[in-house]
């Protein structure tokens, strides 16, 4: 497994982080559904990270957080990008329910806050990423778990 270790000392850098995967994802294009899983504390900044994500692949408005709706769609072509936030989820089941599977297909990005709470039930991840409090910073570690994701990760 093929890790990086970053520290975001303030919300721009955050973003800057998040903007340099979208670029590597923009520029690597594959068809098959890209899988990014996000972990960390309430307020540790997954939702922050997803925003700078979205908006450096083409979304130019507002990134809600999915926390009630438990997922946004964004249309970016190429892409299809689905950001879910599974805080709220009581049983990963819910997402058979939900119709998980209209999620996934050629040209879809899967962004998972709280993935283990949908565990058996979403696609496997290609990236972690994990965000924890380092005082008023951020440490951030992101794990490639597949040959895309260490291709991602390779030149971040």
């Amino acid at each position: 497994m093929q890790s990086k270790q970053f520290v975001a000392v303030d919300e721009p850098k955050l973003l800057a982080i998040a903007r340099q995967l979208a670029e590597q994802v923009a520029a690597h294009q594959h068809s098959e559904t890209l899988t990014l899983y996000l972990y960390g504390e309430l307020g540790a900044g997954k939702t922050t990270f997803s925003r700078g994500f979205i908006q450096a692949l083409g979304h130019p408005g507002k990134v809600k957080s999915p926390t009630y709706a438990l997922v946004e769609s964004y249309h970016l072509p190429p892409w299809q990008l689905h950001h879910f936030d599974l805080y709220r989820l009581t049983d990963p089941e819910e997402l058979e329910f939900m119709g998980i599977r209209d999620y996934l297909g050629d040209y879809h990005i899967i962004l998972a806050e709280w993935p283990q709470r949908g565990a058996g039930w979403l696609p496997k991840a290609d990236i972690t990423i994990t965000i924890d409090y380092a005082g008023t910073a951020r440490s951030m570690t992101l794990a490639a778990l597949t040959e895309r994701g260490r291709e991602l990760l390779e030149t971040l």
